[in-house]
């Protein structure tokens, strides 16, 4: 998993490519409220940026200048662990809209505007974090057991038990300092009330999905250290796994009732990334048992890149499968 320092203007071109692809993908989801978007059409957006994704992959493959081959092959995993943990993401955000009587017609306004600040806060998190790794290597440690605590959190965690979103810390302080009206306008986030500027729900809602991303970020991410160290693979396989949720929101939203079990699955991948980051920790673990006085020795153990893939997938697949598999068994009439 080696680190290779690439020059600034890939880093620039790769944002400017973002940023343009973002632009290209409001465009082809249309204006501000002008219509609703299909399950069909949020389909062919998502196979778009699913086949943008590959070809990026592809890239990597063919340019990267070291280890290109182990490169892809970690960004292909990267990419798998954020895109299934942002399942998730999306039904909290299918709550968040009901919760706050958002328009199916608004709700991609909303979605690309939380997609474009997820893009700028992540970029933060991910190179702070890799500079932590890169000078304190004992905080993968740390990660593993976040993440273990997380994947378990998963199996006791009720859907039906959600707090109230329009009591979040960030939406009661900006309340604080700015006016705030019950009534929706539109698709607008600001609008004029009694001859003020106030904020609209449609606002509200776009910072509770601001800050829930913040709270998935603290998830999904120590979950990509775990296959790959390299800051450009770590920041490309979150942002290209989070471009498609806008799309992929849509497509889901049609289907949510077949995803019952997704959350188990998404544990078991948590609970598996955390132990795959314990396991790697030979070395400052050996040096505890020292210190403790204990003659047992951790043995090293390397899980490949590709193993971790392929028991990713299956483990994604196989709940998605036993989710649509028991849903449609409970369809089925009593004869």
């Amino acid at each position: 998993m080696g680190v290779v320092q690439l020059p600034l203007w890939a880093w620039i071109v790769f944002y400017v490519v973002v940023l343009l692809m973002l632009l290209a993908d409001l465009k082809m989801f249309g204006r501000k409220g002008q219509h609703e978007v299909s399950v069909g059409e949020a389909l062919r957006m998502t196979a778009v940026w699913i086949v943008v994704s590959l070809a990026f992959c592809g890239l990597i493959y063919l340019y990267y200048p070291v280890d290109a081959h182990a490169k892809a092959t970690e960004f292909l995993a990267g990419y798998l662990i954020e895109k299934s943990l942002s399942m998730d993401n999306l039904f909290v955000f299918l709550m968040l809209f009901s919760f706050f009587g958002v328009e199916r017609k608004y709700q991609h306004e909303v979605l690309f505007w939380g997609i474009f600040g997820a893009l700028v806060l992540r970029s933060i998190f991910i190179f702070a974090g890799a500079a932590m790794v890169e000078r304190f290597e004992w905080v993968l440690g740390l990660f593993g057991l976040f993440l273990l605590y997380t994947g378990g959190k998963m199996f006791g965690h009720n859907d039906g038990q959600q707090g109230d979103p329009s009591q979040n810390v960030i939406v009661r302080l900006f309340k604080r300092f700015f006016p705030v009206t019950d009534r929706m306008d539109g698709g607008r986030f600001f609008t004029v009330e009694n001859g003020r500027r106030v904020a609209t729900p449609l606002l509200i809602t776009l910072l509770v999905i601001e800050t829930t991303d913040v709270a998935f970020a603290v998830d999904s991410i120590p979950a990509v250290f775990s296959v790959s160290r390299d800051p450009f693979i770590v920041l490309t396989s979150n942002i290209f796994a989070i471009l498609g949720l806008r799309a992929l929101y849509f497509a889901l939203a049609a289907i949510a009732r077949y995803f019952t079990y997704l959350k188990y699955g998404l544990g078991i991948i948590l609970i598996f990334v955390g132990v795959k980051m314990l396991l790697a920790m030979d070395d400052y673990v050996n040096t505890l048992l020292i210190v403790f006085g204990s003659t047992w020795r951790m043995p090293h153990v390397e899980v490949p890149t590709g193993w971790s893939l392929l028991f990713i997938f299956t483990v994604l697949v196989g709940s998605m499968g036993l989710s649509y598999l028991v849903s449609n068994g409970r369809k089925q009439p009593a004869e």
